[in-house]
């Protein structure tokens, strides 16, 4: 997937370059210890100087390595920086861009993080991704019969969102649809649950569902909603072209504007006392049943 942006300003990551050609890392290089001024003491909630602190060596790596994403400080503690060597060389074979590797121990990552965060003794300072619209989603499609997105009505823990991201990357989704508003921020908190799957799998952001629903239909997706009151199983269900698997928020569920906007609503056969699944869940188990029937 191309993400669409404005040109980058020079101390960023360019969107193309030679393969051969290292750029001079000094212009990326943030000097005094982590956190800065900005950690006045206190836990920042994995916000950074640019913009978000990614933490774990999952999350880390993959931003490392993704020519799209613009980096600004990288620490680490020893352990963490003996972790990150067969990325960092990697990264450099690639001629991307890195920031100065920051000394850090266990202290300053973790008062920089969330309390409780597992950052495995790495932590990277990153700008937002360009953002990718639900018209670059269509436009794709033109070119890929088969096509697959996840949208998300109202889900909002992040936990549940990263966990999503990660299993649409290894079922070959497309994008991960989610609302404007009634959804988590991309923090770092959503990229650890992702696992490195925010730097592969879009994240888009629409202000309408309903309209994104219509504009998915219009470029021949198939949108499937998934709710116990559906009267087919997902198996049971023609699944081959473009589809959109949307799924609701626990508890809750889809929205009933949001139902009637779907081609048509399935349901997982689950059974037994407990009926239902962790929304995350649902998505691995509706993706797997997808791949399968294909």
């Amino acid at each position: 997937m191309t993400r669409k942006t404005k040109p980058l300003p020079p101390t960023g990551r360019a969107d193309t370059r030679p393969e051969s050609a290292p750029r001079n890392n000094a212009e990326n290089r943030q000097e005094g210890r982590p956190g800065g001024r900005s950690q006045g003491g206190r836990h920042q909630g994995g916000r950074g100087a640019q913009g978000v602190l990614l933490y774990g060596l999952h999350p880390v790596s993959a931003a490392l390595l993704n020519p799209e994403r613009r980096v600004h400080r990288l620490m680490a503690t020893e352990s963490g920086r003996t972790a990150l060597e067969p990325v960092l060389a990697q990264a450099k074979a690639r001629g991307l861009a890195l920031p100065g590797l920051m000394p850090a121990d266990r202290t300053d990552l973790d008062r920089m993080l969330p309390p409780g965060a597992v950052h495995q003794g790495v932590a990277l300072d990153v700008a937002p991704l360009p953002e990718v619209g639900i018209e670059d989603i269509c436009a794709e499609a033109d070119s890929d019969h088969s096509a697959l997105v996840v949208v998300l009505d109202q889900v909002t823990d992040p936990h549940n969102v990263g966990a999503i991201l990660r299993s649409a990357s290894a079922f070959g989704a497309k994008a991960v649809v989610v609302t404007e508003r009634h959804a988590p921020e991309t923090t770092g908190v959503l990229a650890k649950s992702a696992s490195g799957a925010l730097e592969a799998v879009p994240l888009v952001r629409v202000t309408n569902l309903a309209r994104a629903l219509a504009d998915l239909q219009q470029a021949g997706f198939w949108t499937v909603g998934l709710a116990e009151s559906g009267d087919k199983t997902l198996a049971q269900c023609n699944l081959t072209g473009r589809t959109a698997l949307v799924l609701g928020a626990e508890g809750s569920g889809l929205r009933r504007l949001t139902m009637e906007r779907c081609d048509l609503i399935a349901r997982l056969p689950t059974q037994g006392p407990v009926g239902s699944l962790n929304v995350s869940n649902a998505a691995a188990v509706a993706l797997y049943e997808v791949a399968r029937l294909r």
